[in-house]
Formats: structure tokens, C-alpha cells, sequence
């Protein structure tokens, strides 16, 4: 395996139900991410885009092929070894997943309550710094429900980058958000992922944040497509 990969993926498939029901999702893929490189999968609704990402993210443990992350095989995995893969991992949704009695510090703090090595006040002090980094310097103790779309957004970037993770998987980001709010939440995310040396996968369709790409990758019916290089 390339030194440099952070997912190294060779002939992998994937199947949902079994017996007569049992369909075949993703065909015969392979695909490497280097380390710090952003990189977006694009392609039409129900091309498998995010059942993809769950298996990278070992949020879903893969049948066949192999599938590495980190230097780890997660095909045949044990539960436990895809646990410790997801604590190198910062995840983002299409929905934020905010929790909604929780200010936007203790959203952040979440993430880092999950690493043993952080004390209490290191925790608050990493939160309240990260959310300064997005914008949130003023905002760090509203609750979700005084934020708008985009901010949220931005606390869920926060989330996702405090504990400095070698890896972001972001499913939809800009989704639900209007055009100028999708490019600020984007260009935030690689701003501080380029600064942490994180490789970033964006599954997207919104053709407007195709330029903070590095690289582009296309799936379509399962299949992977041709790699395209984005020239920045």
C-alpha cells in the first residue's frame, strides 16, 4: 500500500438483502485518497455515493474486495477494530446532527470527550477555538435553535476538525444551504483541513462547490467512472 494513502481501495463490492432480494450496490471499485487531498465523489441519487462513504468511514463493515483505511483492513474487520478506525474519522452530514439542548460548544466538546487524553479545560479551550475559526467567535453559547442553516453547518465543521482527524467524510454539506452559505461552509472545511494535513471526501451533487476540489471521482449505477484532476 502507497505510505501516502489514507484509503486504498481495491475490488470492492457491496450487496443489501440476501437471497432473491440480495442486490449488488457497488461494482468492482478502486480508488485511493492521499493524504491532504480533498476530493469529491459526485454522481446522481442512488449511484451509491453514500453507502460508499459509510464503508470508508467504517460506519458499515464491507463484504468483499479490501478496503483499508489507515493501513487497516476493515474487511473482516472485528467491531472494535472499526471502532478505533472512527476516532481517526470527522464526520458532516446532510442534516448537521446537532443536539438540540446543547450550546455550540458542547456540540464541539462532544467530539473530544470521546479522546481520553483531554482535560476539561483543554476541552473548552479547543471548542471555543475551533468555533473562532469558522466564524463563531460571538456564538459559541447559543443553542442550535438560534443559529441559521449555515451556521450549524459551520458548528457541525467545527465538530468534525476539533479533534484534528486524519480523515473528513462530509455526505451532502451544503445540501439544505443557499449557494453563498454552501461555498463558505466548503471553503471553511478545506481551509482548516489543508492546515491540519486532512484529506477531506465530499459526496456531493451540488456542481458549485466543484472548484475547492483537488480531485473529482464519479460514480454512476455503482461504477466508478473515470477519475477527473481539478486544476485549482
Amino acid at each position: 500500500m502507497n505510505s501516502n494513502a489514507v484509503i486504498d481501495i481495491k475490488g470492492l463490492n457491496h450487496y443489501f438483502g440476501k437471497g432473491e432480494l440480495r442486490k449488488q450496490i457497488l461494482f468492482d471499485i478502486n480508488l485511493t485518497l492521499k493524504a491532504g487531498e480533498v476530493v469529491i465523489l459526485k454522481g446522481p441519487s442512488g449511484s451509491g455515493k453514500t453507502t460508499l462513504l459509510t464503508l470508508m468511514g467504517g460506519l458499515r463493515s464491507p463484504q468483499t474486495g479490501s478496503l483499508k483505511v489507515l493501513e487497516q483492513e476493515l474487511v473482516g474487520a472485528k467491531k472494535h477494530q472499526l471502532v478505533k478506525i472512527r476516532r481517526n474519522i470527522g464526520y458532516i452530514f446532510q442534516s448537521h446532527n446537532l443536539l438540540e439542548c446543547l450550546t455550540a460548544r458542547q456540540n464541539v466538546a462532544m467530539s473530544l470527550e470521546l479522546h481520553s487524553q483531554y482535560y476539561k479545560r483543554e476541552i473548552e479551550q479547543k471548542s471555543q477555538e475551533i468555533l473562532e475559526a469558522v466564524g463563531l467567535g460571538e456564538r459559541i453559547n447559543y443553542y442550535p435553535e438560534n443559529l441559521s442553516g449555515g451556521q450549524k453547518q459551520r458548528v457541525a465543521i467545527a465538530r468534525a476538525l476539533v479533534s484534528h482527524p486524519k480523515m473528513v467524510l462530509a455526505d451532502e454539506p451544503t445540501a439544505s444551504l443557499d449557494s453563498k452559505s454552501g461555498h463558505d461552509v466548503v471553503n471553511i472545511m478545506q481551509k482548516l483541513a489543508k492546515e491540519q494535513g486532512c484529506t477531506i471526501l465530499i459526496v456531493t451533487h451540488d456542481n458549485r462547490i466543484l472548484d475547492v476540489a483537488d480531485r473529482i471521482v464519479e460514480l454512476e449505477d455503482g461504477h466508478l467512472k473515470r477519475t477527473e484532476i481539478e486544476v485549482n
